[in-house]
């Protein structure tokens, strides 16, 4: 079939097809993300889009196709978020609703950047440009925007599974690696439109997408063969994943028996001597600050010299009204006593706290009726006998260019997560991804403990040094590597240059479209 009567059968069909055929492209696309990585499902996934609404008539029509194609692309990419429902025991309704809801709102994303291309409708080349730079400003605006935002599966992503292709975000960042990404994937939608099927200005295009993504393994890979394994001396980690499913985490009459068992396996034995020992997001099920038992009982397993952090929840003194809860770490000494404490900043809504909650009548996912109060801010902590270190809980992470006081730079990052809450879904693999990415991007090591995996070791440069696989109970003993001292590009500017360019791009593409209005008038 010829490629132009590729459109002119897809305008034809009813419009329920239409949609229906744009939701299944959009869910398909998720192939290309963790853990599967099939990235070249892209290609025919973003060219697909990009020729379909640009061959509508109206921006109206195009923005309906981008957000059916949003709709299955979010329905597919954020399906285990209904996961945490269901072993909240709120229920699988509850669960669908919440992954719905989530996916209507992020598709308006995709629905504005079809308006906008159809809107346009530039060609060659400069649509390439436009396209990936309207699919990058709306992942930004994904990001921040809307209850602190969720920068879930950014197209960067993608590129998970290689070493040498996520170096480049050590410059670009991660909204950098997905304007290429999609720039390089839509290059075939001039074969799928019709405009220059065979043509040397066709080839040429395609040419430079497959050049760019060559440069960028080329120079990842380049940047790898310089990069040092050197570790911290004197520095032995142990990580403890104790495996604890969330549907029996805060069960009253089986906290005693978790607590003891982070305890045992902290106490097992090594060959190398484990200076400190680290625990996952909310790891222990009491507030340490007044209780002196279980501090004491971490002092125990604490080695000596080093100290022993744990995620922990903190909460005011009794007689303040209201009453405040944090979840954060706690950082104990050989003696029990509370030496470093950090409270999680960034809450997940509807996990941690409710928004509107005057207006909703419904209850947070997390145990307990109290939402969490945000944390100060980022934060750097001195701890004895440890460099530098950015505490970052659960998806805190997530956040690309906002985990690191850069008045104050750290020399390593702690993430502590709890993905027991999504069990064997996508979600814990692409959780971890992010990580590796925040290692890239700030030049920092990344220390990982999850209380149902995947606890990891990374290095400054995203490379997994060592790991322990989802859903297994045991300890993970580890060096710490060591950073780049100088930090990175990134670290420095930030997201800054790209967006500045992202929006030069967008600015100069409608200067143009509209002299070009007027000039027809």
């Amino acid at each position: 079939m010829p490629a132009k009567s590729l459109q002119v059968f897809f305008l034809k069909l009813p419009r329920w097809q239409q949609w229906s055929t744009l939701v299944a492209l959009g869910g398909l696309g998720n192939l290309a993300f963790a853990p599967l990585h099939f990235v070249l499902v892209l290609i025919p996934v973003l060219s697909g889009l990009l020729s379909l609404v640009t061959a509508v008539s109206t921006q109206r029509a195009a923005f309906a196709l981008g957000w059916w194609f949003g709709l299955g692309h979010f329905l597919v990419g954020f399906y285990w978020v209904g996961n945490a429902f269901i072993v909240a025991d709120i229920g699988l309704l509850a669960g669908i609703l919440s992954v719905v809801l989530l996916s209507v709102v992020s598709a308006v994303s995709i629905g504005v950047v079809a308006f906008f291309c159809n809107f346009v409708r530039t060609s060659g080349l400069n649509q390439l440009v436009f396209f990936a730079s309207l699919w990058t400003a709306a992942e930004w605006c994904r990001s921040f925007l809307v209850l602190g935002g969720f920068p879930w599966n950014l197209m960067g992503y993608v590129w998970g599974f290689s070493d040498a292709m996520v170096q480049v975000t050590s410059v670009t960042g991660v909204f950098g690696l997905s304007a290429m990404t999609v720039f390089c994937a839509a290059a075939a939608s001039p074969l799928l439109n019709g405009t220059f099927p065979v043509s040397l200005r066709g080839l040429k295009v395609l040419f430079a997408a497959l050049a760019l993504m060559f440069s960028i393994w080329l120079g990842g890979m380049i940047r790898l063969n310089a990069a040092s394994e050197d570790m911290f001396d004197g520095i032995r980690l142990r990580l403890v994943q104790a495996n604890i499913t969330q549907h029996h985490k805060w069960s009253t009459e089986l906290r005693e028996a978790h607590f003891k068992t982070h305890l045992e396996l902290s106490r097992r034995p090594s060959p190398n001597k484990i200076t400190h020992v680290i625990w996952p997001e909310t790891a222990t099920p009491y507030a340490l600050g007044t209780d002196a038992n279980a501090r004491s009982l971490l002092g125990t397993v604490t080695p000596a010299g080093g100290l022993l952090i744990t995620g922990s929840i903190r909460v005011s003194d009794k007689q303040q009204d209201p009453l405040q809860v944090w979840n954060g770490l706690r950082v104990v000494s050989v003696s029990g006593e509370i030496v470093g404490s950090y409270d999680k900043r960034r809450l997940v809504p509807f996990g941690e706290y409710v928004p509107f909650r005057g207006w909703l009548p419904i209850e947070k996912l997390v145990e307990g009726s109290q939402d969490y109060s945000r944390g100060a801010g980022k934060r750097t902590l001195n701890l004895p006998g440890l460099p530098l270190v950015a505490p970052l809980i659960c998806f805190e992470v997530i956040f690309p260019g906002s985990i690191v006081d850069k008045q104050h730079r750290p020399e390593w990052l702690l993430n502590l997560t709890n993905d027991a809450w999504y069990g064997r879904t996508a979600g814990p693999y692409q959780h971890l991804v992010q990580a590796r990415f925040r290692a890239v991007e700030e030049g920092l090591p990344l220390i990982r403990a999850a209380n149902t995996g995947i606890s990891a070791s990374i290095d400054a440069y995203g490379r997994i040094v060592t790991s322990l696989e989802l859903g297994r109970r045991g300890v993970l003993d580890t060096g710490l590597p060591t950073g780049l001292s100088e930090g990175t590009f990134y670290s420095r500017q930030g997201d800054a240059p790209v967006l500045f360019v992202v929006l030069f791009i967008i600015g100069i593409t409608f200067v143009r479209r509209i002299r070009g209005v007027i000039g027809n008038l």
